[in-house]
Parts: C-alpha cells; structure tokens; sequence
C-alpha cells in the first residue's frame, strides 16, 4: 500500500509513522507512507496557504490553489482509489472502515488545519471523509495517524500472526474477549481453569461467551448494531 499525506505540519507525523508495527511494515515494503508539506505549493516566499474567510468569521481557511496544486501533482504520480479529508464533521471512522481501506493500494489523505479546507476542495476532489471522534483537533495530522496505523496493520505480512487481527475488538462487532499470560496464578489471582485445558472448543466458546458478556456490558450499542 502507497499512502500519500498533505500536511503542513509533517512533524506530527513522523514519530508515529517510525516506531514498532508501522516502522516494520515500511521496512519490509508492505506499506510506503510519504508526507508532504504542503507549503511547497505555497503562493509566496512566505509559505502562505490559508487566508480569511469569505463572510467574516474567526479563524483562517486553507486555500483551494496550494491543495489543488499539490492533489494534481500527486495524482501524476498515483492513482489514488481514494483522496480523504480529516475532517470531524465526517462519517465516524471504525475497525469496517479500516477493512475496507486496507484492501486499497493508493491512498492519498489531506490532514484539515485552521478552520478547515476551502470546500471546493471537498466538492471536487475529495472521495471520502474521515472523522475519529466527535471532537475537535488542531489539525488533522494525529487523526491521519490513527487511520495510517488501523490500516496499516491490516495489510498481509505486517503483523507476526496475521490471525491476530482477524480477533480484535469490532473485527465481528463484539469486543475482544479477555487475556492471560503467565503465570498461570499470581497472588493468589488465577487464570481460568478452561484457558489452560488444553481444549480448543471448549476454550472458543468460554472466549465467544466473553466476548459477548463484555460487549454486553460495556457496549451494548454494538449488539444492537449487529
């Protein structure tokens, strides 16, 4: 997979992207993540790409040249199966969302700053837009991040045992089931007498029951979604 990020703050970017699962994934060549700030398209040697708002108001916009620039320069390079905004008044992000990304080979996000993109942009160019909460961040760098790393740890050959993600949490609308290492007691706390069994079925149905129960009673919503 090919991730292309327009930014204009990278900074916020690279750390998540150079550490463990996504630092691995990269050097094995599974994923390519490049970013580019976006003040290399800017309309002056000042680097400006955000101006005021048509009809007054607080807080600066990003500008539809710089981005279009930058999108159709990138688009030479790629063809993108999807151009994201980050963006909290988008469709909510979740592990269906992730999935289906995860089967894309090209990918190209627009990380919002200020008060956001000119809409133009959203209107002509953007397929698909991305919110990880209902609340607001000063940017959309960390919330690309959070997509970047959902996706990315789905791609064949990332994880050591793929079938790790195949049982996380929301993979089948239920949360994950609990976990125990060793020992198998630790200050007089044991762990469940059916994990150490050494009975595969009876071991999946206590996990399944788990699952349910937990989801039951943590995230009742899911259960009425599924």
């Amino acid at each position: 997979m090919h991730i292309d990020v327009i930014t204009v703050q990278p900074d916020l970017l690279e750390s998540p992207l150079s550490h463990s699962i996504m630092k691995r994934a990269q050097e094995k060549g599974l994923l390519t993540v490049r970013l580019h700030n976006l003040r290399k398209w800017a309309l002056n040697k000042y680097g400006q790409v955000d101006d005021y708002q048509f009809g007054g108001g607080a807080g600066m916009v990003m500008m539809c040249e710089p981005l279009v620039n930058a999108i159709e320069e990138l688009k030479k390079e790629h063809h993108f199966d999807e151009i994201i905004y980050m963006t909290p008044d988008g469709p909510r992000f979740d592990q269906k969302v992730a999935n289906s990304l995860s089967l894309k080979g090209n990918l190209l996000i627009i990380c919002g700053h200020y008060k956001g993109i000119d809409e133009r942009i959203r209107e002509h160019y953007v397929t698909r837009e991305i919110s990880i909460g209902d609340y607001v961040l000063s940017g959309g760098e960390l919330a690309a991040a959070v997509v970047i790393d959902a996706v990315g740890r789905l791609l064949p050959g990332v994880l050591g045992d793929e079938t790790s993600a195949l049982t996380d949490s929301f993979q089948d609308d239920l949360l994950a089931p609990p976990v125990y290492t060793r020992p198998a007691e630790f200050k007089g706390w044991k762990v469940p007498d059916v994990l150490l069994s050494g009975n595969p079925k009876l071991i999946e149905e206590w996990r399944y029951n788990q699952a349910v129960e937990r989801t039951r009673l943590r995230r009742p919503d899911l259960l009425d979604e599924a």
